[in-house]
């Protein structure tokens, strides 16, 4: 065969060679990550998840997404945030209570009622001066992670075998409480004793007794079934339900400035947008625990909790530190 006549073969075979190198070299950058949650798929962490990777795939253009674990199935939320600081969870959603085991400040968010009503809570965590002080407040004293945007899973309430009416009905009874210096603090102040343990043991617990109450979300209640042996919730809205987003320094790291910048944004995503679908889901879960016979008592006298819980809101966090603080004028101040 001629040189003239086999040229266009040549040609055919470079051209698809290089095909072949490009599309191995895409294949070689496309990166999937892992993202761990405690709570079902059906939560505002799920929520929060696919909102992260939609807009996370959109801007790759599909050489980066994530692979979710929810329900703890990589381990509870104090777990998950020792593995992503180590390395070993490339990505983690969970509530900024928990998150006070890493850095304490982060307690600030859980000051009880702070947050004036769920406009109020949705506003405030899509605040870029609020996301940025959080985001300091973290990087104080976490090592091995840092916070990439903020979420919901709406206001927490009480739920047991009895209603709360107003605080004088929380005198003596053990109630779980997440593990943080303002839970410690707020709660013993109403009347009550608190009982730490992870969320996964909840269920177990007040059903044996170990815990007569609890205190979550609407959406969480009923997902986890705990109406089943808490059948009384009480609309106490006495504390937002706030989430923080984590990636590993280690992943973080390993990506490119424009990498950085599609992870971000998707972050960003989370927390402009998630507050407000997971408060969707805590209407439609009230509407359905009703519906399921489950007694709502809404009519709750928050006055006697406001009245207590006041006067120490600027001792928790002045006790917490000056992040903390920060923030604490941040919230109030957002209108």
């Amino acid at each position: 065969m001629s040189l003239t006549r086999g040229w266009p073969l040549v040609r055919g075979i470079l051209f698809g060679t290089a095909v072949a190198m490009a599309s191995s070299a895409a294949l070689a950058q496309s990166r999937q990550f892992s993202f761990a949650y405690d709570q079902p798929k059906n939560s505002g962490y799920g929520v929060g998840a696919e909102m992260f990777n939609k807009k996370l795939m959109d801007l790759s253009k599909g050489t980066l997404s994530i692979n979710q674990y929810p329900g703890a199935q990589l381990g509870t939320e104090a777990q998950t945030l020792q593995k992503v600081q180590t390395g070993d969870i490339d990505f983690v959603m969970m509530s900024t209570a928990n998150a006070s085991t890493a850095q304490p400040e982060s307690g600030v968010f859980s000051i009880h009622f702070i947050f004036r009503d769920e406009a109020h809570a949705i506003k405030v965590l899509a605040d870029p001066s609020v996301i940025a002080a959080m985001k300091e407040l973290y990087a104080a004293k976490m090592k091995g992670a840092h916070m990439l945007g903020l979420g919901s899973q709406g206001l927490r309430h009480m739920y047991g075998k009895k209603a709360i009416e107003k605080v004088a009905d929380l005198k003596g009874v053990k109630m779980r409480v997440q593990a943080t210096v303002t839970e410690d603090t707020t709660f013993p102040a109403y009347g009550a004793q608190v009982v730490h343990m992870p969320f996964g043991e909840v269920y177990t617990s007040l059903q044996t007794g170990v815990a007569d109450m609890a205190e979550n979300g609407i959406n969480n209640y009923l997902i986890n079934k705990h109406y089943e042996v808490a059948p009384v919730l009480s609309l106490t809205e006495h504390e937002a339900n706030n989430a923080a987003l984590f990636v590993s320094d280690k992943v973080w790291a390993s990506l490119n400035d424009e990498q950085k910048k599609w992870v971000q944004a998707a972050a960003d995503e989370v927390s402009q947008k998630e507050p407000t679908e997971a408060f969707k889901l805590e209407h439609e879960a009230l509407a359905k625990l009703g519906k399921m016979g489950v007694k709502i008592v809404k009519d709750v006298d928050k006055s006697g909790f406001a009245s207590i819980s006041k006067p120490i809101q600027d001792k928790l966090a002045s006790d917490l530190g000056p992040n903390a603080i920060k923030v604490l004028a941040l919230v109030r101040n957002v209108k």
